[in-house]
């Protein structure tokens, strides 16, 4: 499908970027690519394997066979490793450092870029992550920047562990989250920051409804 309608959104870990491009995408029929649920999976497998999110020499060699998917079970992105569906096994607190970690690796950016492309390629699509308006969609024809204070990033972030029954405390999510925008908007390759194009749409204020509904209104505007 040639002239498809991509919708780049960028923002900090915990900004609430895939409830809401999620819940975007359902509203405008647009399919929903949730990037970091890739870097997640790589994490995975590369922690399965033994490897050291950490040591990129290691993680290179966990790429080698390793298939990573996307399917869409009525309407919501599930996402396969080597065929078996991971979409909860990537939600842990281990595997978001790993995929920090892992996605700082030119390599491991490179084994998924086409992967994404031909998704938005393809697709009308809502697709989010750290570098989609930057590096994956720079032709994207909306770009949007979507951020929250830490406190706040870290406090929805808590109560979604606390909800999942992950033992851990408000102190250790808020430090975790300052220490992930630090590393991916300090690191070499594709660091998180906002374009000249961006629509920087600010959640700290917002509640979940508020924030979706302001991101439908700057995609609709952008289309017209």
């Amino acid at each position: 499908m040639a002239n498809t309608i991509k919708v780049a959104i960028d923002g900090p870990s915990g900004a609430g970027k895939s409830s809401i491009a999620k819940a975007a995408s359902k509203v405008l029929g647009f399919v929903y690519v949730d990037t970091g649920a890739l870097y997640r999976t790589v994490a995975l497998n590369a922690l399965r394997k033994g490897a050291d999110p950490k040591n990129a020499e290691q993680v290179i060699a966990t790429l080698e066979n390793l298939k990573v998917t996307l399917g869409f079970v009525e309407g919501t992105q599930h996402v396969y490793l080597n065929g078996e569906d991971v979409s909860d096994k990537i939600r842990t607190p281990e595997i978001s450092m790993g995929a920090s970690a892992a996605s700082a690796i030119p390599e491991v950016r490179k084994f998924l870029f086409n992967l994404q492309r031909e998704i938005a390629d393809a697709n009308n699509c809502i697709m989010d992550g750290r570098d989609i308006g930057t590096v994956v969609l720079p032709d994207a024809k909306v770009k949007i920047f979507l951020t929250a204070s830490p406190e706040i990033r870290a406090e929805r972030r808590y109560k979604e562990l606390c909800e999942k029954g992950t033992e851990t405390t408000f102190e250790e999510v808020l430090a975790d989250v300052k220490q992930r925008d630090y590393n991916d908007s300090h690191r070499e390759i594709a660091p998180l920051k906002a374009t000249e194009e961006s629509v920087i749409v600010d959640t700290t204020e917002l509640d979940l409804e508020q924030s979706i509904q302001a991101v439908i209104a700057v995609i609709e505007e952008k289309m017209h």
